[in-house]
């Protein structure tokens, strides 16, 4: 079985925040992720960590304003130097944390903008966030998002991420490939991870539909964890899903795919 990291964005989202890494802690996950880490003090995250025994393997750069819609603003030329602050301030905190690696959200394409424009955009903001990551010993990571859930994602399908890293062209950076979001667009998930695991630093999961837990949807999770072991996967598979009752109740997931 691959190695699971605990969302805490998504998972025992039922007790706040600075609590969760208790709960991940207890039911047996020894390493979390999450969306953002900026309400916080880093200390007070890192104290968290420390406590449990948990390891960070992965947050985002900062996406604009959450709440009022942003999904990431990496492709959006008229927020460069927005964009380009957030980095220095992701550094920060991925330093402090322990992250390994950053996650950088394309964001929904601005109406009215050519394509061109905005994958050039994405493209100087993906080279200038990758030398300062290199320079902190970071990864730098993109993914795609399928359109269904965030209409008008600009970034959505793997070959155009691997194209786009192909145009960076830096030695760090990497794709991050959702389960969930790959189901929805293209499909082929295990073909595709095993052709180009050598370009995927870290791999999260939800089953479809309805994004909830290993065992509530379509795939068979039982090949594609023996799948990930058999190619030599040895990155963490971030759990991203809506707990379908409770996360408690919906744990039982990595007992019932064990081999």
């Amino acid at each position: 079985m691959p190695r699971f990291a605990a969302n805490l964005t998504m998972l025992f989202n039922e007790v706040p925040f600075l609590e969760r890494f208790e709960c991940a802690a207890r039911a047996g996950f020894d390493a979390v992720e999450f969306l953002f880490p900026y309400a916080f003090d880093p200390a007070e995250i890192r104290a968290r960590l420390d406590a449990h025994g948990l390891k960070l393997v992965l947050h985002n750069l900062g996406a604009g304003d959450w709440d009022a819609g942003d999904r990431g603003i990496a492709c959006h030329p008229d927020r460069v130097d927005e964009f380009r602050a957030g980095v220095a301030r992701a550094v920060e905190y991925a330093t402090a944390l322990g992250a390994p690696q950053l996650n950088c959200l394309a964001g929904k394409a601005p109406a009215g903008v050519d394509d061109a424009v905005l994958r050039a955009t994405f493209v100087d903001n993906l080279r200038f966030a990758a030398a300062e990551l290199g320079r902190a010993g970071l990864k730098l990571l993109i993914e795609p998002i399928n359109t269904h859930d965030i209409p008008g994602f600009w970034l959505n399908r793997t070959a155009q991420a691997l194209a786009v890293l192909d145009d960076v062209g830096a030695a760090n950076a990497f794709v991050q490939y959702d389960i969930y979001h790959a189901q929805r667009t293209e499909g082929e998930i295990a073909a595709t991870i095993e052709k180009h695991l050598a370009r995927i630093a870290h791999i999260q999961l939800a089953d479809n539909p309805g994004r909830h837990e290993p065992g509530t949807g379509e795939l068979n999770w039982a090949f594609l964890f023996a799948h990930l072991d058999r190619i030599g996967y040895r990155g963490h598979v971030g759990c991203e899903y809506r707990p379908a009752t409770t996360t408690e109740a919906g744990l039982g997931w990595r007992q019932a795919f064990a081999r």
